[in-house]
């Protein structure tokens, strides 16, 4: 089985989810919608509720986290981006947003290695007063198999420590950068890059560079993953933020919002399910005023 993907994620129940005014400065995904923050809140929980129960009815494990209830953290919902799990090793990163920060809870941590033994807890929040910043596996996307990280530069993905952090792990670095159609720096790789065991999904359009093209498809080539490429448009409906994650036999699983499956056009889809089985839930009030989708909402646990 591959050493890539994981039966177990780690989902953190919302409490006060919200529009997030620090995280917009640099975030293009979110948007503020007019109704009320109590209606929010609610459609938010429901949203994470139904695609909980719709990830264990397909034999994936959740470990469901609760939300404090103060201080309040609208992005708490995405958990990916502060903490990583490795065999052995919890690492800890440095976020963008201040009022981020408090999302990395000392219960969690606590239960996590007393669960799963991490012997090496790793941290890089230091950075954050010197604003170099590595958002977890919103700014990395990993290869475990073949020990490759993938890494589209910007604010919250500084070059210096992405390096620094593959250097510790033993992956080779694969840095460049990506734009929107309005051609701002991509907040985050995993909005525009998912990796499949046996396949990648990613917005080439959006790698400005020819040379980090090539470096990019090169890569894939090498890890034999099947290049399924998407638009800009598609890019922007979160087609690009998937997680692969596989059911209590091994069988693989692409989780991908129904915003995002969508988007695809039917021979797109067709590949995609000749390597995968493919969830689909409805989060459409998380994607729009959150600015992340599902892959964002998944913390994967690897021991």
């Amino acid at each position: 089985m591959s050493k890539s993907f994981t039966n177990t994620i780690l989902m953190v129940r919302p409490h006060n989810f919200g529009y997030n005014s620090e995280t917009a400065e640099n975030n293009g995904f979110q948007s503020q919608l007019n109704i009320s923050k109590k209606i929010i809140k609610e459609k938010a929980i429901s949203e994470f509720d139904e695609m909980v129960d719709l990830l264990v009815q397909h034999g994936v494990d959740v470990i469901i986290v609760e939300d404090t209830p103060d201080p309040p953290k609208p992005d708490a919902v995405f958990p990916n981006n502060w903490f990583s799990t490795h065999p052995g090793r919890f690492v800890l990163y440095p976020m963008f947003a201040e009022n981020r920060r408090i999302e990395r809870r000392g219960d969690i941590i606590e239960q996590l290695i007393e669960h799963y033994g991490y012997q090496s807890i790793e941290s890089y929040t230091h950075n954050e007063a010197s604003n170099r910043m590595l958002e977890g596996t919103g700014s990395m996307i990993l290869d475990r198999d073949h020990m490759i990280a993938y890494a589209c530069i910007s604010e919250r993905t500084n070059q210096e420590l992405f390096f620094q952090w593959c250097q510790s792990f033993g992956y080779r670095p694969e840095a460049f950068t990506a734009v929107d159609k309005n051609k701002e720096l991509i907040y985050h790789t995993n909005v525009m890059m998912a990796l499949g065991q046996t396949f990648v999904i990613v917005c080439l359009e959006s790698v400005a560079s020819p040379t980090d093209r090539e470096n990019l498809l090169n890569a894939f080539a090498e890890s034999e993953k099947a290049v399924i490429d998407i638009t800009l448009e598609q890019m922007e409906n979160f087609a690009g933020n998937m997680l692969q994650v596989h059911d209590h036999d091994g069988k693989p699983i692409l989780v991908m919002s129904a915003r995002a499956f969508s988007s695809l056009t039917e021979e797109q889809v067709a590949t995609i399910e000749s390597h995968t089985t493919v969830l689909a839930p409805q989060i459409p009030t998380i994607e729009t005023i959150g600015g992340g989708s599902v892959r964002c909402m998944m913390a994967e646990i690897f021991s």
